[in-house]
């Protein structure tokens, strides 16, 4: 939303100045976005040059006598070099003189010599006062410009135009005499009668209008005959530039100009064009408008349009027809101002794509009880600008819907802000906000104004004395312990997120945020594309799908880094993948990709030949590493191969807690699904599923045991185990590793042999057992010993036998 300084003093007598008053604004809730303020633009002048004279020593400088007005040293000529290629005896220009400050090229001026003449200002382009980006030649004014006024006053640049940023549930801000309504109750003014008086009629509209749709809650029409429709007023031209709209004609702008100044949109028919009567009803199938933009709308059942006998004139709420549209020929008018349904018309809007004024205001409710004023007021300004003889309104009297007091217990601003504000201080705020009060003992009944639809319970009337007592006035209060989570702040599902993503970061992988959505094809390939999860209004066309993985995405951004030249990445991302529609369908995941050398050990290239490109095992640590992070006992997890689809069949595995409950997933991927993706190189990746990580299990800490070294010295034995090819190296691992718990400290993997000698469905496999001892030296009989339990464990897990 935006205003003028001085469109916002016709609404408010004020006596503070531009800072207080964008302070206030912020302070009571509709911040300030932006403020250009070309104030410092009064200190260059109008100025004509008498006299252009090439410079003595340069081909491309002239210099210049230059009449600056009486105010400007006493009147009499001051000299100025100038190397603009269009500066000459008569122009009409914009003089900044010595101590101004140039915007465009961030000096200030002074008295300087040029090739050994003085210049004692500087004729100025629009580029050097930021006005554009011309730097041609200097600004070239009318002859008839004022010499020696300030250009800001000319150009009608000393006005700033201030912007808030607003929030949906403030309509009533969408009006400069809105935002004055608030000001004035903060305190900061007085806010100027706002009321319109009626205009008289002469005859009753020769127009009626047939209301056959739900969508209009009222219409008024007017017909204004024998106007002009010249050029609006300078003033009111210049306060729309300012905002950002171009001037048409006084018709046209004078809807535009109540739109913003009341918060009221209208819209005018060119009287001779509409044929019959006005109809408000849905559009049919097929139906199509030229809008006032120039395109060509098709319509449907849904939208509500304002139709004649010839058909649709006007898109209800939105936008007016081209057919119908007022120009400089136009001699009788039908000034509209009616209410409609907000989401009906924000429903319409979103459905045709349009964005307009009156969309914006009317998608969130304007004041209903304006609709006949805002027309009165409409026909005014008709009347004056360009003339002519009104008719009496055609009236369908706005439908509005009865809303009950509030009772509103004073107690509530303290319980809900901590701001300690007596009862008398409450109800003069909600009075000055135009609330109807009706005080009480210990609490007031409380009736929201006709422009405040936002207004539904107590808690709003809280904040509204909260916005105007000041947000900063509130005391920072510590947030109070949350019970009945076991006495922490932070519930098990948060705590297991941040431990999975300081663990993956402290492993070198970034963390990104994606979309929920994916594709179609790509929510099949990694195990998704129901129907159930197909959105019915995407985004976008490549966002149809709720994301069954994190995979996709992440792949997908390593792919588009790739593609910019950084082919080393690895990414991860904790969040949320959708297997059905229910509740539990949703699952909390730790996904992550590596690409190309972007390994543990770091990325890039290596000094001894070409660095290791990303495989499985470095997907498998970091699942495990996740794992280990959030509690899991990592020393009685299970393996097993393959994992789903998506991954490739003979590098991939999955992790397992128990037969049935499965934790994460890893691997290298399929080339069929690397493809549906359009991802090429080497990439590996993993997901751990959070939410089947038990609980109570095992306390997650970053806390090591305490180290227990032994005196004695460790000792290393290898064994090879022959086994059926489908055996699990992991079996025969855990099984060395129960043999004899107290001794046994490490059992390492170390070589695998298949071959003619073993058996076509037969395998070698070679570990290495490290023994501590901790309470002797080992003899020969207890190696013997041991050697034996760690045989007879393998045997009975795996079938094995010792290879001889």
């Amino acid at each position: 939303m935006k205003f003028t300084l001085s469109w916002l003093k016709d609404h408010l007598d004020t006596d503070a100045t531009l800072a207080e008053i964008t302070e206030r604004l912020t302070a009571i809730g509709l911040e300030v976005e932006s403020l250009d303020d070309k104030a410092a633009m009064r200190a260059f002048t109008i100025a004509r040059v008498l006299e252009a004279r090439r410079h003595p020593d340069a081909d491309k400088l002239q210099v210049l006598t230059v009449d600056a007005g009486p105010a400007v040293n006493d009147g009499k000529p001051l000299q100025v070099v100038c190397g603009a290629p269009n500066a000459r005896a008569g122009l009409v220009g914009v003089l900044g003189l010595p101590g101004t400050y140039v915007p465009g090229l961030d000096v200030t001026l002074g008295i300087g010599k040029i090739r050994g003449i003085e210049s004692f200002g500087m004729m100025c382009s629009e580029r050097e006062l930021e006005l554009s980006d011309e730097h041609n030649g200097i600004i070239d004014l009318p002859e008839d410009a004022p010499v020696g006024t300030a250009f800001a006053d000319y150009a009608g640049l000393a006005d700033p135009v201030i912007e808030i940023n607003l929030t949906p549930n403030r309509p009533d801000a969408t009006s400069v005499h809105g935002i004055a309504r608030d000001l004035a109750a903060s305190g900061l003014g007085t806010l100027k009668g706002g009321a319109v008086e009626p205009v008289a009629g002469e005859g009753a509209c020769p127009v009626t209008v047939r209301i056959e749709s739900e969508t209009c809650l009222g219409f008024a029409l007017r017909r204004v005959s024998g106007v002009r429709n010249v050029p609006s007023p300078d003033w009111m031209q210049k306060r729309l530039k300012a905002i950002g709209l171009r001037p048409i004609n006084a018709l046209v702008d004078i809807t535009n100009y109540v739109t913003f100044d009341r918060g009221r949109p209208l819209h005018v028919f060119d009287a001779k064009k509409v044929a019959g009567d006005l109809v408000v009803r849905q559009a049919g199938e097929g139906e199509e408008i030229l809008g006032l933009d120039g395109r060509t709308y098709a319509l449907n059942p849904r939208v509500c349009v304002i139709a004649d006998d010839r058909g649709v004139e006007s898109i209800a709420g939105i936008m007016g027809g081209e057919h119908s549209g007022c120009d400089e020929g136009t001699t009788d008018v039908l000034i509209e101002s009616a209410l409609w349904e907000p989401l009906a018309i924000a429903r319409a809007g979103r459905a045709l794509g349009i964005i307009t004024d009156a969309r914006y205001r009317f998608e969130r409710g304007v004041d209903p009880a304006f609709m006949q004023p805002g027309l009165e007021l409409a026909t005014r300004l008709v009347m004056d600008l360009c003339g002519g003889t009104p008719s009496e309104v055609a009236l369908t009297p706005a439908r509005i819907e009865a809303r009950d007091a509030i009772r509103f217990p004073f107690s509530e601003v303290e319980r809900l802000t901590g701001l300690t504000v007596e009862p008398a201080r409450q109800v003069e705020i909600l009075t000055r906000l135009g609330f109807t009060v009706d005080e009480r003992s210990d609490h007031a009944m409380v009736a929201a104004p006709s422009w405040r639809p936002d207004i539904e319970g107590k808690a709003d009337l809280v904040e509204e004395v909260m916005r105007l007592v000041g947000v900063d006035n509130i005391a920072p209060q510590p947030l109070a312990p949350i019970a009945g989570v076991n006495g922490r702040v932070l519930t098990p599902r948060q705590v297991r997120d941040r431990a999975a993503r300081r663990t993956l970061a402290a492993r070198g992988l970034a963390e990104a945020v994606t979309y929920s959505f994916v594709s179609a094809e790509a929510a099949k390939a990694f195990g998704g594309g129901e129907a159930h999860l197909s959105l019915e209004n995407p985004i976008a066309a490549d966002l149809s799908d709720m994301r069954p993985s994190l995979l996709p995405n992440l792949l997908q951004a390593a792919q588009r880094n790739a593609q910019r030249g950084y082919g080393d990445l690895a990414l991860f991302e904790v969040a949320s993948i959708y297997r059905s529609d229910e509740p539990d369908g949703q699952r909390r995941v730790a996904g992550g990709v590596r690409r190309g050398t972007a390994t543990h050990a770091g990325a890039g290239r290596d000094w001894a030949g070409n660095a290791a490109a990303v495989g499985v095992f470095d997907a498998k640590a970091d699942a495990l590493a996740v794992l280990e992070a959030v509690g899991v006992p990592v020393e009685r997890l299970q393996f097993e191969t393959p994992a789903s689809a998506w991954y490739h069949p003979g590098r991939s595995g999955r992790i397992k807690l128990g037969p049935k409950t499965v934790l994460a997933e890893f691997g290298e991927f399929h080339p069929r699904a690397l493809k549906s993706l359009g991802v090429t190189g080497s990439v590996a990746g993993f997901e751990v599923f959070l939410d089947e990580v038990p609980e109570g299990k095992r306390k997650a800490t970053r806390t090591k045991p305490v180290l227990q070294l032994s005196a004695f010295q460790p000792v290393k034995r290898d064994f090879a185990f022959v086994v059926d090819r489908g055996v699990e190296a992991i079996k025969l691992i855990r099984a060395a590793e129960g043999a004899d718990r107290k001794l046994i400290g490490e059992v390492r993997l170390f070589d695998v042999f298949e071959g003619a000698a073993l058996g076509a469905d037969a395998k070698s496999v070679a570990i290495e057992v490290t023994l501590n001892p901790a309470e002797k030296t080992l003899t020969d009989e207890d190696l013997e010993a041991v050697s034996k339990k760690i045989v007879a464990a393998v045997e009975k897990t795996t079938g094995g036998r010792l290879r001889a």
